[in-house]
């Protein structure tokens, strides 16, 4: 385990959001992470965390619907999906 401060991890998903591969997943995930970020518990960021590392194509296909999200994910990513329509970056 690293001695990682709460602010590194913060400014270290931040990034890891806003730098994904895919556009669309950027505007989505950066846009999230500018707003609720910091607002989330260390739980919730260790699953945030995790969401991070999935493929951005598998993403992808769970924001537009294409593909069932697991269920691990399914509120972290209804809250995101909510939050990205409001934004106006998804359907």
């Amino acid at each position: 385990m690293t001695d990682e401060t709460r602010e590194m991890r913060l400014k270290r998903l931040h990034m890891r959001s806003w730098r994904r591969g895919i556009k669309e997943m950027d505007l989505v995930l950066g846009r999230w992470s500018d707003d609720m970020l910091a607002t989330m518990d260390a739980a919730e960021l260790d699953l945030y965390e995790d969401l991070l590392g999935e493929m951005d194509q598998d993403l992808l296909r769970w924001i537009t619907g294409l593909d069932p999200v697991p269920e691990r994910y399914r509120l972290l990513f209804a809250r995101i999906s909510d939050h990205a329509k409001a934004q106006g970056t998804a359907n």
